[in-house]
């Protein structure tokens, strides 16, 4: 007897062991599924300066530019003296492995007429021109204003 119940003791262990693995194993994996993240840019300009902050495009799987158009900015809020606008340009998107470059553009900041230092946080929409019709993507910059 003594032996079929440490038998059946150590199979009960095994068991709630695996079960306890099998809870923590899945259980960390839907926290990483659920996580979200926006990623937003940080720029410093001084009056009278223009930045590039980077590259505006939409491509398919097979990198292939979906742009009937020049992409569109708006801002949405932001500090005074600040204007952005999108020069048509040819871009790479070599972040999503393509090398050849497509129809696009460059996201550029420019700052006018500023006499204090501000810190604010921009949102900007932009408007893809596609054959279905447009797209509509925000964009948060934090921006940093220096006399």
């Amino acid at each position: 007897m003594p032996v079929e119940t440490d038998m059946y003791l150590w199979s009960k262990q095994v068991v709630a062991l695996t079960v306890w693995a099998l809870a923590c194993f899945l259980g960390t994996s839907v926290a990483r599924a659920q996580t979200i993240h926006f990623s937003v840019k940080n720029v410093a300009l001084k009056s009278g300066e223009t930045i590039e902050v980077g590259d505006v495009y939409l491509i398919s799987a097979d990198c292939r530019s979906l742009l009937t158009g020049t992409p569109e900015v708006e801002v949405m809020d932001g500090p005074p003296g600040v204007a952005v606008a999108i020069k048509q340009a040819m871009v790479v998107p070599r972040g999503y492995g393509c090398a050849k470059a497509i129809s696009g553009g460059k996201l550029m900041i420019t700052a006018n007429g500023i006499e204090d230092y501000s810190h604010t946080r921009m949102i900007l929409r932009i408007k893809y021109k596609t054959r279905e019709g447009d797209r509509l993507r925000s964009e948060h910059i934090n921006v940093t204003l220096f006399p």
